[in-house]
């Protein structure tokens, strides 16, 4: 059980009675969820939900109705801003792709600029947010920098970084540890980790297929699977069947985290269950 003083506040993000089929194939099918503000006396503690599934589940076609880039079949997605619950619809939630594409022909400061700009920002509040966000992702003396002269882990930092300029807090990342070695997944861990604690509302949603990584940089996941009839056919049409509490499992902002029993177990619990999904 979690030790660590913690609230759960408004809602964020709520999904309701959301269904997706593709001609007769049902991908989504009834899917609910909420995120609620995680509210950590004195501190800056924003959310890091992690999505599992096996492939072919419909993460990728959650992931585009959640970013507003796809509309569901029914249902509905609702976030908040400014304190107001709103339709997601393109733009509002950053998106983040698995190889952190930023303009090669532009800087730092300019990938971020140009963003701004599109979200609808002067030149000079763009420049100005953009400025604010170099500081908080450690990207002071880069912003003269082009992409091709970064390593991997700026780019990342960049890539997100570029998603604030205009999205409303959220964040979406599709595979961000995939091909990566040991030491680099913890490093993105802890980025991640980093970044959602610039603010009390950032919201992280890490779709991934790397249960231990997704466990270390997590305080919630969602598992996502379909049902089966008696017989053992599968039923279309994919929900999140569990959603694991790692605050409540005293995972959640560790540093040692997977060095703990309680990690190594609840790993094995999720793997366990992937064969029936």
């Amino acid at each position: 059980m979690s030790t660590v003083p913690y609230e759960l506040k408004e809602t964020l993000l709520k999904v309701e009675g959301v269904s997706r089929s593709f001609g007769d194939q049902m991908i989504l099918r009834n899917l609910n969820l909420e995120i609620k503000n995680v509210h950590r006396p004195g501190l800056s503690q924003g959310q890091v939900v992690g999505l599992l599934g096996p492939s072919g589940m419909g993460k990728t076609t959650l992931f585009r109705i959640l970013a507003g880039l796809d509309k569901p079949d029914t249902g509905t997605v609702m976030i908040t801003v400014g304190g107001q619950a709103l339709p997601v619809r393109r733009g509002m939630v950053g998106v983040v792709a698995q190889h952190y594409p930023l303009f090669a022909h532009r800087t730092v400061l300019g990938n971020l600029v140009v963003a701004g700009r599109q979200a609808g920002l002067s030149k000079e509040e763009a420049s100005e947010k953009a400025h604010q966000l170099l500081d908080q992702f450690i990207l002071k003396g880069a912003e003269s920098k082009y992409p091709a002269q970064l390593s991997g882990g700026m780019r990342q930092r960049v890539a997100i970084a570029q998603q604030f300029m205009c999205s409303e807090g959220y964040i979406l990342m599709d595979e961000p540890f995939s091909g990566l070695d040991p030491v680099a997944v913890d490093r993105v861990v802890k980025f991640v980790q980093d970044c959602a604690t610039t603010d009390e509302l950032k919201t992280f949603i890490v779709v991934t297929h790397d249960i231990e990584a997704a466990v270390e940089v997590s305080d919630t996941i969602w598992l996502m699977g379909r049902e089966r009839d008696p017989e053992g056919k599968i039923i279309p049409g994919a929900f999140v069947q569990a959603s694991y509490d790692l605050i409540e499992r005293g995972l959640a902002w560790q540093a040692d985290a997977g060095d703990k029993p309680e990690f190594h177990q609840t790993c094995r619990e999720i793997r366990a269950v992937f064969p029936r999904l």
